[in-house]
């Protein structure tokens, strides 16, 4: 019998965990979020400055959680950091908030997007995306279940054929002289001004693509070569996704123009059919796919990782709490996870919302936990100041400070700039507590 009561085990090496956390930032969302950079963006250098700033900021944010990591891995990743800086109370709210609208939610979306350009290619009906959508959840929650080789095995060949497509995408938009170039760059004037709201709303989106790195704080303690590695894995990261991310957006002006992006529905459609024609439209369509499906599977792998976590905790939860080291994974906490992403997607089926709708409902709840996570950072210097620390955040505290402050900021925006679809969020939150506050209550009448 499996022992369900172990803990995760060192098994990745360096570049399994390098290849996770590209493969979870560089996604479906850089051919869907540039279009919504482009129309808060006043011209072409605001534009690719955006992206290039989403670069820096998330190297300042994982210098921070490098620290973190360095010094206290563990499976449960922020989860663990809020816990020790707050208490259990506050981090169960922050793993609430994960199986309730972050991580289930962006399960949901990346399946929902393979499973858009999948009916494209191969329709099976009506209901033919929330087909596929299933299907894939499915599939790659059993392959997680399997056990964690099998899962970063899959991931390298997902990432590798990933980036062969990109390659693709780049040499096109950036060698080939399509004919309607000279028609889309005419239109490149009339863009929104530049002030705060438009600029604020850019790195919303921009930030959103660049999204995941922090994931690297779930696998930790996982590394071979132990947690001091982790801010060698988040550097390199975060440097080769910044260079994918300007190469593929410096393609997509070069063809398109800032007005021509803006006003794409499919940006990388548009580009590839003025470039390569209809059998470039067939070559995007497999590369959102492969792109949906690398993230895909580690928001899978790492998700589940919060409700292992969070199992270990809570005794109610404890189910969720057991480790199958026969297959190094947190079984139950798969199912579940995979369980919710799957009536996401039904849900879905009959009330689909935009894309922006939905960043309206993450993105309050994302930030507000980020800036808790950079504020526990002097919080455990504090609490915890004996504890060796393999890595330290460098130029302490000017570095952590300009995190905390950027976060702040963030989350003042995506509460300020967004639709209704943020109130959701923060309902969602208050409910989370209100189960917080039912578990401490029953605790102390036992």
């Amino acid at each position: 019998m499996p022992d369900t009561h172990s803990s995760p085990k060192p098994t990745l090496r360096l570049i399994d965990a390098i290849v996770l956390i590209i493969g979870i930032v560089v996604g479906a969302g850089i051919f869907r979020t540039p279009s919504v950079v482009a129309s808060h963006a006043p011209d072409n250098f605001w534009f690719l400055t955006a992206w290039l700033l989403g670069g820096v900021i998330s190297l300042v944010g994982a210098l921070c959680y490098s620290e973190l990591s360095s010094a206290f891995p563990n499976a449960g990743g922020d989860y663990h950091f809020l816990k020790l800086a707050y208490g259990k109370n506050f981090s169960f709210l922050f793993a609430w908030s994960r199986v309730t609208v972050t991580q289930t939610g962006s399960i949901a979306i990346l399946a929902y997007i393979a499973g858009d350009y999948l009916s494209q290619l191969f329709p099976l009906g009506v209901y033919s995306s929330t087909y596929y959508s299933i299907i894939i959840i499915f599939i790659l929650t059993l392959i997680n279940i399997l056990g964690i080789k099998f899962g970063t095995g899959i991931q390298k060949f997902l990432l590798s054929l990933q980036l062969i497509c990109i390659l693709i995408i780049v040499f096109a938009g950036l060698l080939t002289v399509p004919v309607d170039t000279i028609v889309i760059n005419e239109l490149q004037t009339g863009i929104n001004g530049s002030s705060t709201a438009t600029i604020s709303l850019a790195l919303i989106f921009v930030l959103l693509t660049y999204g995941g790195w922090n994931e690297a704080a779930y696998i930790s303690s996982e590394l071979k070569t132990g947690s001091k590695k982790m801010a060698l894995v988040l550097i390199l990261s975060i440097l080769i996704i910044t260079v994918i991310y300007l190469l593929i957006n410096m393609a997509f002006l070069r063809v398109l123009g800032l007005e021509g992006i803006a006003s794409s529905d499919a940006v990388g459609v548009d580009m590839m059919r003025a470039t390569l024609g209809e059998k470039g439209v067939f070559l995007i369509g497999i590369l959102v796919v492969l792109s949906a499906l690398s993230s895909l599977n580690t928001t899978i792998f790492t998700g589940a990782r919060t409700n292992y976590a969070l199992g270990k905790d809570f005794v109610t939860l404890s189910f969720l709490g057991k480790w199958n080291s026969e297959k190094s994974a947190p079984v139950n906490s798969l199912i579940l996870q995979g369980a919710i992403a799957i009536t996401l997607v039904i849900f879905g089926a009959f009330t689909r919302n935009g894309f922006e709708s939905m960043v309206d409902f993450t993105a309050p709840v994302f930030w507000f936990f980020f800036l808790f996570t950079g504020i526990s950072l002097f919080v455990l210097r504090k609490k915890y100041s004996d504890t060796p620390r393999p890595f330290k955040v460098p130029l302490y505290p000017l570095t952590p400070i300009i995190f905390v402050v950027f976060c702040a900021y963030m989350l003042y925006s995506s509460l300020t700039f967004t639709g209704i679809g943020s109130l959701v969020g923060i309902v969602i939150l208050f409910l989370g507590w209100l189960f917080s506050l039912i578990f401490r209550i029953r605790k102390q009448n036992k």
